[in-house]
């Protein structure tokens, strides 16, 4: 299970002026806040008839990925950044209403492979003909509909304009959350690979990408997994990635072009590069404990090398003066140790790279 907390969306979907929808919505935050706690959820409202969507405006399939109003952006943020949804919706003529199938229309990549519950509300069906209309749309985006839903009728349950207070109907809620969290768990591998710009890793079924500060737990783990040997084998433990906060690095993460290996949701390994004045520097080469011997450090190292700024002259690393393991893998790439050794007890290794070559001179035969 991933480190990351679940981000859920509470989505109410009715725009109609004087609607049901928002005390739906509140009561729904109320109901599963304190369970929501407990899981580590973070729930997050929308209101689709705050965000200005209007009917489908988008010149470029939504599968594209080409956004070319400011509106459709924002949406796809939101979406993109969440892990689950819980939608208030009501039923219109046996359906969904049209707010909420627009704002499904808009995107595509962002919905793949999250959960999605219902709590519904209407008169006769309790608004359940529409639960069914909207898994038919939400399955063909691979949003991944629950079973568990909530279906309020609303002459039973409502007194002015607002949800009565109801043990049944808040346990229900409450059943929606936990199925979601479950769901979105087991999902997790399944969102991670669509990341965008992830490419074939070295093993077979991996993948890397680009990390970002949102990653942070997950290199904060792997981190203290991987420096454990690197202070064993150098008699300390003053080794800066065993002691980082998930906070501290966050913020290196923000500075640091940092490359992850991932496999099933897992990240396996990482390495990170900036470039410094004629420098290209690489560090934080690490590679859980399971897969070392396989390769994966050295393929790293490779990518990281083949990635370097071309106005760079050579590659710097460092590691511990008692790394053995390390300092064959860095000499038999061709870096060459430097002399003198930090006060840290770490030394420094240096590959100079080849000049980029000068463009031909094309030639022209006079005639």
């Amino acid at each position: 299970m991933s480190t990351k907390p679940l981000r859920v969306l509470v989505v109410v979907c009715s725009s109609r002026p004087g609607a049901l929808g928002p005390a739906v919505g509140e009561w729904i935050i109320e109901a599963i806040t304190p369970r929501a706690a407990q899981l580590g959820v973070e729930l997050v409202p929308v209101a689709l008839g705050d965000l200005g969507l209007p009917f489908l405006d988008e010149p470029e399939h939504p599968s594209s990925g080409i956004y070319r109003h400011a509106h459709t952006r924002r949406w796809s943020g939101i979406v993109d950044a969440a892990d689950g949804f819980v939608v208030a919706m009501p039923e219109y003529n046996y359906g969904m209403p049209a707010s909420l199938k627009n704002a499904l229309d808009y995107l595509s990549r962002e919905w793949a492979w999250k959960p999605i519950g219902f709590v519904s509300y209407g008169n006769t069906s309790a608004g359940t003909r529409a639960v069914q209309h909207a898994k038919q749309v939400t399955t063909t985006l691979r949003l991944v509909p629950l079973g568990a839903t909530v279906a309020i009728r609303i002459g039973d349950a409502t007194d002015d304009g607002r949800v009565r207070p109801d043990t049944v109907l808040a346990g229900a809620a409450v059943g929606v959350l936990d199925e979601l969290v479950r769901v979105a768990h087991a999902l997790r591998p399944m969102r991670e690979r669509m990341h965008t710009g992830a490419k074939p890793g070295p093993i077979p079924g991996s993948y890397v990408r680009r990390l970002t500060p949102e990653d942070a737990p997950e290199v904060t783990v792997v981190q203290r997994c991987c420096w454990v040997d690197e202070a064993l084998a150098n008699d300390t433990l003053a080794v800066p990635a065993l002691h980082e906060s998930p906070e501290q690095v966050r913020d290196w993460l923000e500075i640091w072009d940092t490359l992850g290996l991932w496999l099933d949701g897992r990240l396996l390994g990482l390495v990170r590069t900036r470039r410094s004045g004629g420098d290209w520097h690489v560090g934080r080469l690490g590679v859980v404990p399971d897969l070392r011997g396989r390769g994966v450090g050295r393929w790293l190292l490779r990518t990281a090398e083949a990635d370097a700024d071309p106005r760079c002259t050579r590659i710097v690393l460092s590691t511990g003066v008692g790394s053995r393991r390390n300092l064959a893998l860095y000499q038999s790439e061709g870096y060459r140790r430097t002399p003198a050794t930090a006060d840290d007890g770490t030394t420094s290794l240096v590959k100079n790279l080849e000049p980029m070559a000068a463009p031909p001179v094309s030639q022209h035969r006079s005639r």
